[in-house]
């Protein structure tokens, strides 16, 4: 991976802050829509490193996709390539923004002060 990849939902209010905030910043990034295209298991597991193997850190808690579903009650009884699966196969169950670059970088949420520390050239 050579570059930022962005997941971003096109109407999510926090995902417009971060598109902003990596523009601002001149942070180069592909940006991908996570309902359409939602990150693959491969990147998935990159995130799960990135975040100290905490799978609890991707979901999408407070989503309408993640209440409908039940999943507070049926995650925690599923592996993880079942959990996986599922998180790959509907983009709306990740926490958004959710961005994957080079060097192991991984962040879900929009948090100003760790992206700067993170992704800022300036």
């Amino acid at each position: 991976m050579s570059r930022l990849t962005a997941y971003l939902h096109p109407t999510c209010g926090t995902c417009e802050l971060a598109r902003q905030w990596l523009h601002r910043h001149k942070v180069a990034f592909v940006e991908k829509d996570i309902r359409g295209t939602p990150p693959t298991v491969a990147e998935l597991r990159t995130m799960i490193a990135a975040l100290g193997g905490e799978r609890k850190k991707l979901l999408n808690t407070s989503g309408i996709e993640y209440r409908k579903q039940g999943l507070a009650a049926k995650l925690p009884g599923l592996g993880d390539a079942e959990a996986l699966a599922l998180l790959a196969g509907n983009g709306m169950l990740i926490k958004r923004p959710f961005v994957l670059g080079p060097g192991g970088v991984g962040l879900v949420g929009f948090d100003e002060e760790k992206w700067a520390a993170v992704l800022a050239k300036d």
